[in-house]
């Protein structure tokens, strides 16, 4: 991992696993969204923000907006802003009706609120939003290589073009969304990402950088070995 540039950022919404990696060198920042909060049993959005803030108060981390109306959305954003230095306010590029937050974005930029644009998919909504950041105000726009890939699409060429797409905006920084392997991280590095985001099940996999193949060929025997043992499986041979 030491050869690596990207930052990886946890991305989860159970608070002891968060208080966890945030103990971990290698895990510089967090994303949540609305969606991982419910999995994880989120009742109150503010009380757990508040709590995750008082455990994490200096690395970044993103909160979304969850209204679908622009002044709404407006409204929570800056809400959002005030609950801290290290806090990223998360805007959809579009709201249910597929109608542009790029004025929305735009607006919160130039008055400072450092962002991070999510659900973008295409190339287009990339230099939509590079057009519309501030050049002074940070951000970190998210775009979900892995969603691209699941359907048949190579999402290395848009990542690429998307890090050329931002290069006017010094404080903006590209991040890989919805990583769905470790290999992704690698990816994602060598195309100038600056954060990938990963879920706690693939930042467990980091211990196995640089594992020889052959003992883990021969684990992986002795695990299937193990466990058709212990179902106490037979074939009967005569």
């Amino acid at each position: 991992m030491d050869q690596l540039k990207i930052k990886i950022f946890a991305d989860g919404a159970d608070l002891e696993s968060m208080k966890e990696l945030y103990q971990n060198p290698m895990v510089k920042g967090f994303t949540t969204n609305p969606t991982l909060m419910r999995k994880a049993g989120v009742t109150d959005y503010v009380a757990f923000a508040k709590e995750v803030l008082a455990a994490i108060p200096d690395a970044p981390v993103s909160f979304e907006v969850f209204a679908d109306d622009f002044p709404s959305m407006e409204a929570q954003a800056m809400q959002i802003n005030t609950w801290g230095d290290n806090v990223f306010v998360k805007i959809p590029i579009t709201n249910t009706k597929g109608e542009s937050s790029i004025p929305l974005i735009r607006k919160l930029s130039a008055a400072g609120v450092k962002l991070n644009i999510t659900a973008i998919f295409t190339m287009q909504q990339v230099r939509d939003v590079a057009d519309a950041l501030h050049v002074d105000s940070p951000a970190v726009v998210s775009v979900f290589a892995g969603r691209i890939a699941d359907t048949g699409i190579d999402p290395l060429p848009l990542m690429r073009d998307s890090v050329v797409a931002l290069q006017d905006k010094p404080k903006a920084e590209l991040l890989w969304a919805s990583p769905r392997e470790l290999l992704n991280i690698y990816h994602a590095d060598s195309v100038g990402c600056q954060i990938i985001t990963v879920t706690p099940e693939v930042i467990g996999k980091l211990k196995l950088i640089g594992k020889d193949l052959d003992e883990y060929s021969l684990e992986t025997v002795a695990m299937f070995y193990k466990d058709a043992t212990a179902a106490g499986f037979d074939i009967p041979t005569s």
